[in-house]
């Protein structure tokens, strides 16, 4: 079913001009708590205790590149076992991060639900500040640091909390599904939350006739052509997933007709329409795990196809991909810096985080 409306800023002559999502509260380094910077050299103690993890990674991180992270690498991971931290990282992490220094890595979804189960002190996100406020809300009583807070996200800055009211006034009674892509200021103000991997599910959840699905109008567009129930979107976009074209993809088929194409619902629809099989970066993976096709090319962002290339070297991954600078913004060296300072600190007001936590968790306590 088409969407059958789709809104944006522009479209409420009530929204305060110049209005801008907020990004997460972060605080300073706590004093005292700072430890020494360790030493950082390449030496054969460092290549002996590193090698394990090279060989995860040596398919897509040249010889001559490792010595220059390998100390780093290894002082992260003595670090996050003195100060009981977790690393978490997203599919779109680099692999020295991915595959090297998280404990858990995996899509939204993944992050979100493993969040509930860490038994450490210390969260440490490798993402964006939307899952970093995922984790705070999911983990209260933890302490929660991003490594960079200025790591965002086009798509949560394109909704606010008010706009998600100004939706509600203007449609009484429809229910409201937010993508955790979103701010903890908007998930305070939604039914529930929904991931790529189950938006169909949920939005199918609600029993309604209509629902409004925000910020991404192409996983809305995606999510109307599966269901029966009337889509009404948000105009937000992805700014790794909008620059991919239909006529990109055709090209690529035309230089080699044998070639798999998989793709984010976040593409576009001519996109979606050229690809051989489009779903979640989680479900991406375990498909390309399943069927492991001797040429592919991921539409997403460029990491996750290092990723899955360190996991799977016989698939060999064509190039055309966009970098987030967002994920990009997180790197071995700031998250060396956080462990070390236990900043950035990410808080939530409570009485937000209260609302906002209902409905993260009516998303993971959905049933299958």
């Amino acid at each position: 079913m088409p969407i059958t409306a789709i809104y944006g800023p522009d479209d409420f002559a009530e929204r305060p001009h110049g209005q801008t999502i907020s990004r997460p509260s972060t605080g300073p380094a706590r004093p005292g708590l700072r430890l020494p910077m360790p030493a950082l050299e390449w030496t054969p103690e460092v290549e002996r205790a590193t090698a394990p993890l090279y060989e995860r990674v040596k398919h897509v991180i040249p010889p001559i590149e490792w010595p220059l992270m390998a100390p780093t690498i290894k002082a992260i991971n003595e670090l996050k076992h003195a100060r009981k931290a977790v690393i978490l990282a997203h599919n779109y992490q680099a692999p020295e991060i991915f595959h090297c220094v998280a404990d858990i890595g995996g899509d939204s979804l993944q992050l979100a639900v493993e969040a509930t189960k860490v038994k450490a002190e210390i969260i440490v996100q490798c993402g964006v500040h939307f899952m970093a406020e995922t984790s705070k809300l999911l983990n209260p009583d933890k302490t929660v640091l991003i490594p960079d807070s200025r790591a965002g996200c086009s798509l949560a800055a394109s909704i606010t909390g008010a706009d998600v009211r100004l939706l509600r006034e203007k449609f009484p009674g429809v229910p409201v599904v937010a993508y955790v892509n979103t701010s903890a200021e908007v998930k305070a103000e939604v039914d529930i939350c929904c991931t790529s991997s189950n938006a169909v599910q949920v939005v199918e959840s609600l029993n309604a006739p209509s629902v409004i699905f925000l910020p991404d109008r192409y996983l809305a567009t995606y999510v109307a052509s599966k269901t029966d129930v009337k889509i009404i979107a948000w105009k937000g976009a992805c700014e790794v997933h909008e620059r991919f074209t239909g006529d990109e993809l055709r090209g690529l088929r035309e230089a080699d007709p044998a070639v798999q194409i998989i793709a984010h619902p976040e593409c576009p629809p001519d996109v979606l329409a050229e690809a051989d099989f489009t779903g979640s970066t989680a479900h991406m993976i375990n498909w390309v795990r399943n069927k492991r096709p001797r040429r592919l090319v991921m539409i997403t962002e460029c990491s996750m196809a290092d990723n899955v290339r360190a996991e799977l070297p016989d698939v060999e991954m064509l190039r055309p991909c966009n970098l987030c600078p967002h994920m990009k913004r997180i790197t071995l060296a700031n998250i060396l810096e956080s462990l070390l300072t236990l900043r950035e600190e990410v808080t939530i007001d409570p009485a937000l985080a209260s609302r906002a936590r209902q409905s993260v968790e009516r998303m993971i306590n959905l049933k299958n």
